[in-house]
């Protein structure tokens, strides 16, 4: 991009001169013709005029421009050529979710599961640089979705999520080695997951802490939620009667989730409404921002010789015309 500065840009106060110069020769126009009374017009407004009348401000007009272009040289004004070269961190995210029957509980609005794919879906929308998938878990586990830069289909797939798309139960070892696995041949510089659930391990063949041994050793990053509030929490239960709800005791494995984000360089989350889910989501989106390089170039070129040609070329042409055509004209 070309750019026009100025290196002594206080010259150009000068400018506020042209305005006084401008006035006092108005002024001294004025002065230098007398005013006669007469009859009548007619014969006056007859008489043919010349090509001074039309040239007779002339003068001024190149010395103002003269004087305009030669402070402006003075000036220096230079121009520049600026870049930058940008360089981004990749982050690939994969975010494991729990999905089992116990994600209906109401101690969130509406329940754990829909407020978790609510504030996930906020989480995705603020990071449109980087890649993300999706893993849900709940006896099993598999892949929603595999690392992937279009947000909008990532977003219409979790929508699609519901309890009791797979075989009930908790299998945190299985949501977070899938991920792993997801991750494992990203090429990405920082590799992410966040495993959210309200549980504890009751199901799968790999333990949690075997699955997050196996992060660690492909550098992955694991940040861990524990979603739920504190004591008992109302359950929807199918009876001969419709749905009803029962209170049950919450029961978050919170020393396996502490240990899996320790294990691997993150950091455990205990989310116990609404607010607080969002806040963490909030606070793991701050602590894994892009790491954005920006380097910025600029060449510099004088400018000045243009202008101070323009202003010696007004200069000679009113000495011309004031030598020639104008000669008489003050």
């Amino acid at each position: 991009m070309n750019n026009l500065d100025f290196a002594n840009p206080e010259y150009l106060y000068l400018l506020l001169l042209i305005g006084p110069l401008v006035g006092w020769y108005i002024w001294r126009d004025k002065k230098a013709h007398a005013s006669i009374q007469v009859s009548t017009l007619k014969s006056l407004t007859k008489a043919p005029k010349t090509y001074k009348y039309y040239f007779r401000h002339a003068l001024l007009v190149l010395r103002v421009l003269a004087i305009a272009f030669l402070v402006i040289a003075m000036a220096r004004p230079q121009s520049s050529n600026d870049w930058k070269n940008v360089s981004s961190e990749g982050i690939d995210i994969v975010m494991s979710l729990d999905i089992s029957s116990s994600m209906l509980a109401q101690d969130f609005e509406p329940n754990r599961l829909e407020a978790a794919k609510d504030v996930a879906t906020q989480f995705i929308t603020g990071r449109q640089q980087d890649k993300i998938g999706l893993v849900i878990f709940s006896g099993e586990s598999f892949t929603q979705c595999p690392l992937t830069t279009d947000h909008a289909v990532l977003i219409n797939l979790f929508s699609d999520i519901k309890s009791g798309m797979i075989e009930d139960g908790t299998a945190i070892g299985l949501g977070l080695a899938n991920a792993v696995n997801r991750l494992k041949d990203s090429d990405a510089k920082s590799r992410v997951i966040i495993l959210l659930t309200d549980g504890v391990n009751n199901r799968g063949e790999i333990a949690p802490i075997t699955a997050a041994e196996l992060a660690k050793t492909y550098g992955i990053r694991v940040y861990t939620v524990g979603i739920g509030t504190q004591g008992t929490a109302p359950y929807p239960f199918q009876t001969p009667f419709g749905i009803q709800m029962q209170n049950m005791p919450v029961e978050i494995d919170e020393a396996t989730l502490t240990d899996i984000a320790e294990l691997t360089g993150g950091k455990y989350f205990r989310a116990t409404d609404n607010n607080k889910l969002k806040a963490i989501y909030e606070e793991i989106d701050q602590m894994e921002k892009r790491k954005i390089e920006v380097t910025q170039f600029s060449t510099k070129k004088e400018a000045y010789k243009a202008y101070a040609l323009w202003a010696a070329l007004f200069l000679l042409f009113e000495i011309a015309f004031r030598n020639s055509i104008l000669r008489n004209i003050p």
